[in-house]
């Protein structure tokens, strides 16, 4: 029976009312109908807040992050207005709260009732009521209290109003709809960072977070008196190679000639690092966290000026390239609060604006702050100078060095006949294919025989590798035994360095194994091996460890024979159980010999064969503890490894090796 097609014609086409403007379409307004649209939804009533803080009415505003995942916000302000509109012949919380394209800060460039504001397009507040499962609004205005209720969109109950006395501000209680949105459970650590940029540039207010916890409310403040300055400061630490400066301008500008004027106000918070680098851009108090044209302006005019500095002060060498704002940005510390009372937003989620008016403004304010700044501070100016072209000679080193790590590790010949005395596998399926990296020749002719060559290859090393904690990149490089492993890898490396990070090369699909196994001898040396080789992988390959991809495999450290039957211990309590076993019987005890004196059966039995063998995953539990333990234990922290030693040395007496 043939399918009917469906009909396109006139009645196809139909509009989105009301709440189902949102409900069935958030991620338009929100950018996104996950966890981020769902944050974005909190920052709308925040901004708010923001907006009235900023005007000077309330200096407190206070977040709640409820366990049942719903969310308030209180401020202080004014008070939404929300009684009848004579020119609408509306009431205002119907416009505010159920109709998109209604505010109150159409007008901020007419003398409207905001000089600057978060908020631009009318669309936030209802956005947020639209897509929540429900809302409670609680307004006072200094002499009257109005509340409301809604539920999916839709008001319940309309106005309630009555006499009140007491400070004017307004409390929005309100639960994101998990019908609209996929994931409602904002994290805490959102709250944390929105409220802390919030405070950050918006100095004087003090911003309190609230979060419950088992029916508990623990509180966190935020205040910056004086806003992007204490942040940098913050920033900065204490041995920042330059002061912190604070630049202030106000311009009119247009975006286009034949465009209105309008008025932007620009804030500047700035110092030169050689440990640590951090932009950021706000807009109205929104981060900026795409840029730009806050962005385009830092760019050039940082470039340019320091550019010019260094000709000026003959600082090039003869022939040197110029300097790229890579250079100057791995040194600097800026923070850039912008606001104007006309902007241009890519979008609704306000992540990067694209006045051009600003953009021109901001370049050449700052392009003269620059040329200041160095003329009546040479000394710190000398710094920033040797600085960028400290960071330019590094870059461009950085890059020869990956460009022959690359020549080195992609070549088109094949890999058998590239890294000596590696043994591949003939399957060339990644899902079953294992590489077992083992110790020296000896255990290499012994892996070869007990291997199953359909899926095991086998590739030796030979002797001790470096301690790539603390070898620098160029010395790791040129180990033939590291570069070898990498090429058999075949997934490349990743390096995560300030200099050197351009060398990263990793591509976890190009992993030529399924497996990478360790085999070493179950001895000090054995293990000091496996030690260094775990390190190599965790600094060049570390993705290879969180994707379960490395394993150990363990050796017994004991034979025992009986007439009939053969035992592996791979403990000393295994030990001990086996011979409880044997009481009464005849055996013949023997510690496991290394694994190149081991006969092939029994080197399949115990260590390669899938179905016998006993592999330790390599896991990913704690990065961060791991990295402290490998930096304590095998990198350049001498003074901790003595203190580590003289506090924990006692328990592992049993296992010292003093022959």
């Amino acid at each position: 029976m043939a399918v009917k097609k469906p009909v396109y014609n006139n009645e196809s086409i139909s509009m989105l009312k009301g709440a189902d403007r949102v409900r069935l379409r958030p991620a338009v307004i929100f950018g996104s109908d996950g966890i981020e649209g769902c944050e974005h939804s909190v920052f709308e009533i925040l901004s708010n807040s923001i907006d009235e803080a900023r005007e000077g009415y309330g200096k407190e505003i206070t977040v709640t992050r409820y366990e049942d995942l719903s969310v308030e916000v209180e401020d202080h302000g004014r008070g939404i207005p929300v009684d009848f509109n004579n020119r609408e012949q509306r009431y205002n919380w119907e416009l505010v709260f159920c109709e998109m394209y209604a505010g109150g800060k159409y007008n901020n460039a007419s003398n409207g009732s905001y000089e600057y504001s978060l908020g631009l397009n009318g669309l936030g507040l209802c956005a947020t009521q639209y897509a929540s499962e429900y809302m409670d609004v609680d307004v006072r205005t200094g002499d009257t209290r109005y509340t409301l209720h809604f539920e999916k969109g839709e008001n319940v109950g309309g106005l309630h109003q009555e006499p009140y006395k007491g400070k004017s501000g307004t409390k929005i209680r309100w639960k994101p709809d998990l019908s609209v949105f996929t994931d409602i459970n904002i994290p805490l650590e959102y709250y944390l960072d929105i409220i802390k940029r919030q405070a950050i540039v918006n100095e004087g207010i003090r911003f309190v977070l609230r979060n419950q916890t088992g029916g508990k409310f623990e509180t966190t403040e935020f205040l910056y008196q004086q806003g992007i300055v204490d942040h940098v400061r913050e920033l900065a630490g204490e041995d920042a190679m330059t002061s912190v400066q604070f630049w202030q301008a106000e311009r009119n500008v247009r975006d286009r000639d034949d465009k209105p004027e309008y008025k932007t106000k620009i804030n500047v918070a700035l110092a030169f690092s050689n440990r640590n680098h951090q932009i950021e851009y706000y807009h109205n108090s929104s981060w900026l966290e795409h840029g730009g044209a806050p962005d385009k302006a830092v760019r050039s005019a940082f470039v340019s000026q320091i550019d010019a500095y260094l000709k000026q002060t003959g600082k090039y060498n003869k022939n040197e390239s110029k300097i790229t704002f890579a250079d100057v940005e791995d040194c600097l510390l800026l923070v850039i609060s912008s606001f104007s009372n006309q902007t241009s937003y890519e979008n609704q989620t306000k992540k990067a604006i694209t006045n051009k008016g600003i953009q021109e403004a901001m370049t050449e304010m700052l392009r003269h702050q620059l040329e200041i700044y160095f003329i009546e501070n040479p000394v710190e100016a000398e710094r920033v100078g040797a600085q960028v072209l400290v960071n330019k000679r590094s870059r461009e080193d950085a890059e020869k060095t990956r460009l022959n790590i690359k020549k080195k590790l992609t070549s088109n010949m094949d890999v058998t006949s590239r890294v000596a005395k590696f043994v591949d596998c003939r399957s060339r399926d990644v899902n079953e294919r294992e590489i077992f990296i083992v110790e020296g020749d000896s255990a290499l002719g012994a892996c070869k025989q007990a291997r199953d060559p359909d899926f095991q290859a086998i590739m030796p090393i030979r002797g001790k590798i470096l301690n790539c904690l603390k070898a620098d990149y160029d010395k790791i490089f040129k180990s033939e035994i590291i570069t070898d492993l990498i090429k058999v890898l075949g997934c490349g490396v990743q390096v995560k360095s300030k200099a050197n990070r351009d060398l990263s090369s990793f591509d976890m699909n190009l992993l030529r194994w399924n497996k990478v196994i360790l085999c070493t001898d179950a001895d000090f040396d054995g293990f000091q091996i496996r030690t260094l080789l775990l390190t190599m992988l965790y600094r060049l390959t570390p993705d290879l460890i969180d994707a379960g991809k490395v394993f150990i495999a363990e050796s017994p450290l004991f034979e025992i024979n009986t007439k009939n039957e053969t035992y592996f211990a791979y403990t000393e309590q295994e030990k001990a159980e086996i011979l409880k076993k044997l009481e009464g019987k005849k055996f013949t005890l023997q510690r496991s010999k290394g694994l190149g004196e081991n006969e092939p059966d029994m080197m399949n039995l115990t260590t390669m064969n899938p179905k016998t063998r006993r592999l330790i995953k390599v896991m990913p539990t704690d990065a961060e503890q791991t990295a402290q333990m490998f930096d304590l234990l095998l990198g350049d922290n001498l003074s901790g490894r003595k203190d580590y030693i003289a506090e924990f040395g006692h328990l592992y007496l049993d296992e010292v090796d003093v022959s």
